[in-house]
């Protein structure tokens, strides 16, 4: 039988951006930390840390957040970028500032360019994240792409070729499906995540891509009421779909 894993307070609320060891002793005698709903006033103690610990702890009042595979989905706006390193607005900034703390970091699972809205998922669980991205998995990716001229009938059958070669490349993209939506739009299913794929994709045809949304990631659907900037935690259930 597995051991469950033990950690002292401060330390585990610490790695999660909670704040300092001495922030994390002030709280305590605060009564700020609650656990089985009694102050927990020595943060030196070791606990358990077990999956159901968020809904047994509070940390000011608010239940403690996942303490390990934090999964998100957020609705990526229009002009951010998903790097942790480069200026202007980033997709990190959205989200609660100890987060920007935790210990493992998140990151997001692929990226949107600055230019490209929608789906976009974060975590700090790596193992998630290099299967999710990983080829061998296959995990579809749904776009809607509005264009600047109308289509010309031929990008299905150029997509769906398995041989279509990105300009500076030498390997043919993996075969992908387009769905004619309007003469100006449509939805294209790809299964890589290489270097601004999709716009690459329609140049190849001859076309520009004016605006791109993602709207799904295997089975799971970017919901309508989540609105651009708004994220959510997944359930397990949500994850798992991105597998379908």
């Amino acid at each position: 039988m597995k051991k469950t894993p033990t950690s002292r307070v401060d330390r585990l609320l610490g790695s999660m951006g909670y704040g300092s060891r001495a922030e994390m002793a002030r709280m305590a005698k605060a009564g700020g930390i609650v656990l089985d709903g009694v102050d927990l006033t020595d943060v030196s103690k070791r606990i358990p840390v077990t999956p159901d610990l968020p809904t047994r702890m509070e940390i000011d009042g608010q239940p403690l957040d996942p303490v390990q595979g934090l999964v998100l989905m957020l609705n990526k706006p229009l002009g951010m970028t998903c790097s942790h390193k480069e200026e202007g607005a980033l997709v990190y900034d959205i989200l609660p500032g100890r987060w920007r703390e935790r210990d493992p970091a998140i990151s997001t699972i692929g990226r949107l360019d600055k230019q490209t809205t929608g789906l976009l998922l974060l975590t700090d669980d790596g193992d998630l994240l290099h299967r999710v991205i990983s080829p061998k998995r296959h995990v579809t990716k749904v776009y809607r792409a509005t264009l600047a001229r109308p289509l010309v009938g031929t990008e299905g059958d150029l997509f769906a070729s398995g041989e279509l070669v990105l300009e500076g490349e030498d390997k043919p993209l993996s075969p992908a499906v387009l769905e004619v939506v309007s003469p100006t739009e449509a939805l294209l299913t790809v299964t890589e995540g290489r270097y601004h794929q999709v716009r690459r994709m329609f140049a190849a045809a001859g076309n520009h891509v004016e605006t791109l949304h993602r709207e799904r990631m295997g089975g799971l659907v970017l919901p309508d009421d989540l609105a651009p900037g708004q994220w959510r935690l997944l359930s397990q259930a949500e994850i798992d779909s991105l597998f379908d």
